[in-house]
């Protein structure tokens, strides 16, 4: 264990503020320099997407793209099952969020779009990075942890247990250098980085073969559910992007809210309408203040109006190219039949080195 050893996970109060503090020069650097970063990022596949997504994560990956960062995005059915062992959903989901995707403006001909159970190289990686990490320091994982507990199961999977490793092959397969997301995710940032080293250390002399991955804090707002919950995709709170304007203004009429008619924006006491006028804040561009001011004494009724015409007119667009991307799933598929062609040769290129740096290449 003296190799493992040998490089300590950080503490994660130093690591948070560190991560804070370089992130306005990361992007910085990204603005100016965008072909040196490869950007990971992508979705479990456990069902559309929803506009908790794409206010949270969708809207800044064709940003990144848009600007000429390499981005790689991640269909990743395997951690589907990290916390459930039925399957049966997974081939509605890829083909859902593979619309959501394209509908978005994520162009095939700038990211690659791939589907982790596609991608042989990228799983085997697993292996030799879990020969570099203890139990004690999965274990440790705060992020594993509160989804342990929120998942409230009795047994825990060893997918489950050793997902964030799984999380470190998808970034490293490719080199990936930055991964966006918010602080929850930087536990597995750092336990990435710490495996990159160990990984240097032991089988490439130390040479930086994988990068040491940053994560690019994101700042987008944190959007409740209707029902006042955090969004979910299985807790019928949401508002999918694929919906109709029927669809979503039945939802937003049945939003939770509360008594006081005065519409104010008021996140501790008032989250529910707050989180309606964050919401239609995002769709207008404006400040929720305004549009609490506007409202005034209009009650939830007059706010959820106003919501349900920002919100239909902001994803008409979109909406109207997800129908029509949808009346040709062979090109949808082919999409991802073109992203796992090259996400494969990378990940097989990637193992191939590994493989030879452990000398394990016998003929």
């Amino acid at each position: 264990m003296s190799d493992i050893e040998q490089i300590s996970l950080p503490n994660p109060t130093e690591s948070l503020k560190v991560c804070i503090e370089r992130n306005p020069k990361l992007l910085q650097s990204i603005k100016e320099s965008p072909s040196r970063f490869r950007v990971l990022t992508g979705d479990r596949t456990t069902g559309a997407l929803h506009v908790g997504h794409y206010f949270g994560s969708l809207k800044n990956r064709v940003l990144l793209q848009n600007w000429g960062v390499d981005v790689f995005v991640l269909l990743a059915d395997y951690q589907a099952i990290t916390d459930r062992n039925v399957t049966s959903g997974i081939s509605n989901s890829v083909a859902q969020i593979l619309l959501d995707y394209l509908a978005i403006g994520i162009d095939p001909a700038k990211s690659t779009i791939f589907c982790h159970s596609m991608i042989p190289a990228l799983n085997q990686l697993m292996l030799p990075f879990l020969s570099v990490i203890s139990m004690s320091e999965l274990q440790k994982n705060p992020t594993v942890k509160d989804e342990i507990a929120m998942a409230g199961a009795q047994a825990v999977s060893g997918l489950m247990m050793t997902y964030p490793v799984h999380q470190a092959a998808d970034i490293l397969f490719c080199r990936g250098n930055v991964v966006p997301g918010g602080k929850d995710q930087l536990p597995h940032i750092e336990l990435t980085r710490v495996i990159a080293r160990r990984m240097n250390n032991l089988y490439f002399e130390g040479a930086p073969y994988f990068p040491e991955t940053e994560l690019l804090l994101s700042n987008a707002p944190l959007l409740l559910g209707l029902d006042g919950r955090k969004m979910g995709k299985s807790l019928n709170n949401a508002i999918f992007l694929g919906m109709s304007e029927d669809e979503t203004a039945h939802l937003i009429k049945g939003a939770k809210t509360d008594s006081n008619r005065t519409i104010s924006y008021d996140p501790d006491n008032r989250p529910e309408v707050s989180n309606l006028l964050l919401l239609c804040s995002l769709c207008l561009g404006v400040v929720p203040e305004q549009i609490a001011e506007e409202v005034g004494d209009g009650g939830a009724g007059t706010l959820k109006r106003k919501l349900t015409e920002a919100l239909n007119e902001y994803f008409r667009e979109i909406r109207t190219r997800r129908r029509e991307i949808a009346e040709d799933m062979g090109y949808v598929f082919s999409v991802l039949r073109e992203g796992n062609q090259k996400a494969n040769a990378i990940a097989d290129e990637t193992l191939a080195a590994v493989r030879k740096g452990m000398r394990m290449v016998y003929y």
